[in-house]
C-alpha cells in the first residue's frame, strides 16, 4: 500500500465527490492519508475528516500565506488539537515568496512561532517553503526544528539544499513535479536521497502527476509518483511501496 502523506481532501475541489474521490484513492492502493491543514478553518476540517474515515490522520497548522492573522489564541487552538490522537504533525506551515503578501518578517514571525509550538507537542513539522530556501534554512537551524524533524514538503530546490535538510533530519516529500518533464531538478534530488528519507505525496488537489497534469490532482494518480521514483531509483515499484511506507510510519507513528 502507499502511504499519502500530503493531501487536502476537505478542499472545496472536492466537495461534488469527495466521499467518491476517497474511495477511489483506496481502490488504487493508498492506505493511509495525512490531510493537511492550512489555515485555522482548515486545520479543523482535517481533523473532522480524520476522525470519519479510519484511513485518514491529520495535520493542523496555518500555510504562509493564510498567517497575516495569526494571533497566539490560535496558537493555543492548535495546541488543543495537537492533544487529539489523529493529528500527527504541524503544518503546513513555513516560507512563500512567490507571492508578496503577507509581508515576509511576518511570514517568518509565524513560521517560527509554529515550529516552536511543534516542539511544545513534540510532533514533526510539514514545511511548505517556497523562492525561500536561504530563509527556511535559517529558521529551520535557529529553531533546532531538527529535534522534532518532518518533511519538506513538494520539494523544488537544489541537491544541495537538499543535502542540507536531510542532515538535519528531514524527509523530502515527492509529489507530481517528478513526473514532469521540466521536473530535472526534483528528479536529480531523487537519485541522490536515500531511498529511506522520502516520503510520497500528491498536494491535491494540486499538482497531478503526468498523464493528469492540469486537472484536479487526486490521492488515486499517486501510483504514478511511485512508479517514477522506482524508475529513478532503479526499484520495483512494490519496494519504493513498502519502504516510503515504513518512512512515514517512523515519522508520524501510525
Amino acid at each position: 500500500m502507499i502511504y499519502e502523506t500530503h493531501t487536502h481532501f476537505d478542499d472545496k475541489a472536492f466537495d461534488e465527490d469527495r466521499k467518491e474521490a476517497i474511495k477511489r484513492a483506496i481502490s488504487a492502493g493508498i492506505g493511509r492519508f495525512v490531510n493537511i491543514g492550512a489555515s485555522m478553518k482548515s486545520s479543523s476540517t482535517s481533523l473532522e475528516l480524520a476522525h470519519r474515515y479510519p484511513e485518514f490522520l491529520a495535520a493542523v497548522g496555518v500555510h504562509p500565506e493564510d498567517c497575516a492573522e495569526l494571533t497566539e489564541d490560535d496558537m493555543d487552538t492548535l495546541r488543543g488539537y495537537a492533544k487529539d490522537e489523529k493529528v500527527v504533525a504541524i503544518g503546513e506551515i513555513g516560507l512563500d515568496y512567490y507571492w508578496d503578501e503577507p509581508e515576509r518578517d511576518i511570514q517568518k514571525k509565524w513560521f517560527a512561532r509554529q515550529i516552536k509550538l511543534a516542539c511544545e507537542v513534540d510532533l514533526p513539522i510539514i514545511v511548505h517553503s517556497r523562492d525561500a530556501a536561504a530563509d527556511t534554512l535559517e529558521i529551520l537551524k535557529k529553531e533546532d526544528a531538527g529535534r522534532v524533524g518532518g518533511i519538506i514538503h513538494c520539494f523544488s530546490y537544489s541537491p544541495e539544499v537538499a543535502r542540507e535538510c536531510l542532515d538535519m533530519g528531514f524527509y523530502i516529500g515527492v509529489g507530481g513535479v517528478v513526473t514532469f518533464k521540466n521536473g530535472r531538478k526534483l528528479k536529480e534530488v531523487v537519485e541522490m536521497t536515500p531511498i529511506d528519507r522520502i516520503v510520497t505525496e500528491t498536494d491535491s488537489p494540486y499538482m497531478a502527476p503526468v498523464p493528469y497534469r492540469g486537472k484536479r490532482n487526486s490521492s488515486e494518480y499517486l501510483p504514478y509518483v511511485v512508479e517514477e521514483i522506482a524508475r529513478i531509483k532503479g526499484m520495483p515499484p512494490k519496494e519504493v511501496e513498502e519502504i516510503t511506507w515504513a518512512n512515514a510510519v517512523k515519522l508520524f507513528g501510525k
